[in-house]
């Protein structure tokens, strides 16, 4: 039995953020209906690349139930009014203030409905001057100082991907497997907001510390550390690129052992990781040198011999061929896809997940009006 048999998930949802939480639901066991504009969910047409589907749309929404409704009609309206009367999940992420305007606000939904728990994710909350500001990923990424902090001395550069959306989705998931662990407590259910913003802004504590409190402002540093040295990416003798880290004095020892000069450790403008940040162009010009002297997959052996962290500076195609890749498969309308796995893998005490299909716009309609119109016409 799934964890999450049982529980059944109603998300009116579109782009990343939303359609990340109900998803790892519905990778859980959750029964998970989505519910898509008449036009579709927008993510479906970010691109065809996913054998003739967005590669978006099949990340995030596999094992889902589709419905198309146009909430502005009245027969539509009262469908997903009487879908929600019998969940237990309510997802959404439409526009600031759309979902009250509706009609579906929390106060009235959970009269109906007092276990009821909804989740709303927006750009920045419901609270503050810019609660009504419509926001997307690469939006908070500048607005929350991701930006300021990512990309090169020359200019700043976007996370390579929709990472305040993931950041949001993942507080929206983890909050709402806390209130059903509360309502089983209570037996209450609750209403959760979660923002872009802020979902980002507690990622950003490190820097924002370190600025507020200790006067530092990190810089933008490319592929190095801004606290740590050596900490970075290195060219080897056949060009490919490498990367090390350096987490105490005590590796640094064993660093300069390693790549011959174990004097390089008693050096006193070199002795500590304050020290050795301080003078960065001399710690890592040290370094770069050494490095230089071998390929890449000898200074990766040389150093996993001496314990030293590295890296290999991945392109797309080595990420395909990685050796520790997992999968999952799921079946979309151009056939089976293989996707890298989720993060986490229950090795004993849970049966393996299954992972359904990805939905075509509208494919569970019919049954769901069925089903959901039959139990409004019962209930008057």
């Amino acid at each position: 039995m799934a964890d999450l048999e049982g529980v059944t998930v109603v998300s009116v949802e579109h782009a990343v953020a939303a359609p990340y939480a109900s998803s790892r639901l519905a990778d859980a066991g959750a029964r998970v209906i989505k519910v898509e504009r008449p036009e579709g969910d927008f993510a479906r047409g970010y691109d065809s690349l996913a054998k003739g589907s967005s590669a978006y749309f099949v990340w995030l929404n596999r094992g889902k139930e589709s419905i198309a409704l146009n909430l502005k009609d009245a027969g539509d309206a009262a469908i997903l009014d009487t879908m929600l009367a019998e969940a237990d999940v309510f997802i959404q992420n439409l526009g600031p203030g759309v979902i009250e305007r509706l009609g579906f606000d929390y106060a009235r939904l959970s009269e109906a409905n007092p276990k009821l728990i909804m989740c709303a994710i927006s750009g920045y909350g419901s609270e503050g001057p810019r609660a009504k500001q419509k926001a997307y990923d690469l939006l908070i990424q500048a607005e929350s100082g991701l930006a300021a902090i990512n990309g090169t001395p020359e200019g700043p550069a976007r996370v390579g991907v929709s990472v305040c959306d993931i950041a949001a989705g993942m507080t929206a998931y983890q909050s709402i497997l806390e209130a059903l662990i509360g309502r089983g407590i209570t037996g209450k259910g609750r209403y959760i907001e979660v923002s872009l913003y802020h979902a980002m802004a507690d990622w950003m504590n490190v820097p924002y510390l370190q600025h507020h409190y200790g006067g530092k402002t990190p810089g933008r540093q490319g592929l190095r550390h801004p606290t740590i040295a050596p900490y970075g990416a290195f060219e080897c003798a056949d060009g490919k690129v490498m990367l090390l880290s350096i987490q105490n004095d005590r590796e640094w020892a064993k660093l300069c052992a390693a790549l011959g000069a174990p004097e390089m450790a008693e050096e006193p403008a070199l002795a500590t990781n304050t020290l050795r940040v301080e003078n960065r162009a001399r710690t890592d010009a040290f370094v770069a040198g050494e490095i230089a002297k071998r390929d890449r997959e000898e200074n990766i052996r040389l150093l996993e011999e001496a314990r030293i962290a590295v890296g290999r500076l991945s392109d797309m195609q080595d990420v395909v061929e990685h050796p520790q890749n997992r999968f999952i498969e799921v079946e979309t309308k151009g056939g089976p896809v293989s996707l890298l796995s989720p993060g986490a893998v229950v090795r004993a005490g849970a049966e393996p997940k299954s992972y359904g299909p990805v939905p075509e716009l509208d494919e569970h309609g019919e049954k769901l009006r069925g089903e959901f119109g039959r139990r409004r016409a019962a209930t008057g």
